[in-house]
This record gives structure tokens, sequence and C-alpha cells, in this order.
């Protein structure tokens, strides 16, 4: 990680991102924090080690912090200049206006290379040629891309090289949480490493797989005896559930059973609910 951490430093210098100056009075400093995170592949591998040092945006003061940003980075005090803080001369991780203002960054330039935004989804951006197109999607920094030629593809990786520093991971295959698969016969998404490791999670792992996600007729019957559980717990699970719809569509309506139970569930009720309704369906299949 101190390679990440120096790499992130290095690229603070190469775009400006902030000047050292004499702690100004009266100015609350916002400090900083490392953000550690790992990149896995869709087996679980590591592909990349990447350190972030972000902004506790938290301690903004709406009308008094957004134009004017100064930073003292915990560890990173300068020898010469002790009392110097450093102002923020671009947006940073963290800040509350840092998302807005690279999304607005973004767009502009992708429209100005003759994107248009989607109607219904504003992060996804469209460039007609012809008779052939290219999609491009946004996470945050993350970014997928998709089009009907590989000169197309081309094309947007250069362009966008271009214009910001950029790795390329080259053909997708694993994309928050989603396995990619991808050849003659069509692409196919499934979510077995995700749901694994949701059963993992909440501890549901020793179960025999079954034909349908639930019983015909089935009721969740209310268990006014049992111990009650915390429902951010239950819902917690129920939220994990709901991002498995993304490749098994045919699982919402039992996790729709589910749901009844979020005010008031016990244990018994979450056990039950999930061996008989949706654990033992979800290991293996996608779209």
């Amino acid at each position: 990680m101190i390679e990440a951490m120096q790499e992130e430093l290095n690229e603070f210098e190469r775009l400006e991102v902030w000047k050292l100056v004499p702690r100004p009075d009266k100015v609350m400093v916002i400090t900083l924090k490392w953000i550690y995170k790992v990149k896995f592949d869709e087996l679980g591998g590591i592909l990349k080690n990447k350190a972030r040092l972000v902004a506790r945006g938290y301690r903004q003061e709406d009308r008094i912090d957004f134009e004017e940003s100064f930073a003292s980075p915990d560890g990173l005090v300068n020898k010469d200049n002790p009392n110097h803080v450093y102002k923020l001369k671009k947006a940073l991780y963290g800040l509350k206006q840092a998302p807005r203002t690279w999304y607005d960054m973004l767009s502009s330039f992708l429209i100005s290379q003759d994107f248009s935004k989607g109607s219904m989804d504003l992060t996804l951006f469209i460039r007609k040629n012809g008779n052939d197109s290219l999609l491009v999607q946004i996470y945050a920094d993350d970014i997928i891309f998709a089009a009907s030629t590989l000169e197309l593809c081309d094309l947007f990786a250069n362009l966008m090289c271009s214009k910001f520093k950029m790795s390329m991971m080259g053909k997708i295959s694993f994309f928050f949480g989603l396995q990619i698969s991808q050849s003659p016969r069509g692409i196919f998404i499934n979510q077995s490493k995700y749901a694994l490791e949701s059963l993992k999670k909440y501890g549901f792992e020793s179960y025999d797989p079954v034909d349908t996600p639930m019983v015909e007729k089935s009721k969740l019957d209310k268990d006014k005896e049992g111990k009650a559980i915390n429902p951010l717990y239950y819902s917690g699970m129920i939220g994990t559930l709901i991002y498995l719809t993304a490749s098994r569509p045919d699982i919402r309506f039992a996790i729709c059973i589910i749901r009844l139970g979020l005010s008031k569930s016990t244990y018994m009720q979450l056990k039950g609910s999930f061996d008989t309704y949706v654990e033992p369906f979800i290991r293996v299949y996608g779209i």
C-alpha cells in the first residue's frame, strides 16, 4: 500500500490539486484520511491495490467551506512550514461538492465529443456512428463501455486516455459483484461469487439446491414467541438479496414475500424465510 499512497501523492502534484499556504485565521481546516481498497478479479485474485486520500467532508458547513477549502493531511506536515496548510485548487474526494464537480467535467467532455445522455439514466452516454453505437456507463470514477465494433472501442479508449490519466483493465469480466462472460453466443452475467459470499456472511452455507425459489402457496407465519432481531440486520440481508436480482429476476417475488416480516422479525422467521424462499436457489444460475 505504500507504493499506492505515493502514487496518489504524485498525482496530486501532477494535477496541482493543492498549494501550501499559511493557515488563515478563523478558518476551519478540513482534515484528511487515507482510504485503502483492493481490486479483485472474478476469481478473487488481486488486480490492484489502491490508496485514496479523501477529505472529511462531513465537517464542511454550508455557505462557509464550499468556496474555499483548506486541508491538513495527518502525518504529512511540511517540516519547513509546520503552521501551513494546503489550500485546495481542485475538488478532492470526500468533499460534498466533489461528485458533482467530477460528473459535470466528465459529462461536458463527453458531450463535446458527440455523446448524448441517456433519457432514463444520466450516467449512461451514447454515441452513434452511422449504424454503429458506443455505450459508456459511469459509476463514480469507474467506467465501462461497449461498442458494436472494435474500432469504436479503441477510439473511446484513446479519447479518454488523451484527456485523463486512466488505467485500462481490458475485457471486462467482473464489475461490482457481477461476473461477466463474453462469447460468440452472447454476453452472460451471474453473481455466484457474490451469492456465496452473502451466504457465508449470514451463516447459510450448508444447504442443498432446489428447483424453484419458493414453495407453491407457502405462507410466512408470524413467530410471536420468537426472539426479536435487529431490523437493521434483517433489512441488510434483504438489501443483499435485492442486489442479486440484477442477474436473478426470478427470485424477486420470493424476496418481496420475506420483506413482509421486516418491521417485526424474529430469528426463526429470518432463518425459515431465508431457508425456504431464497437460499437454495441463488448459487449458480445467471442471465
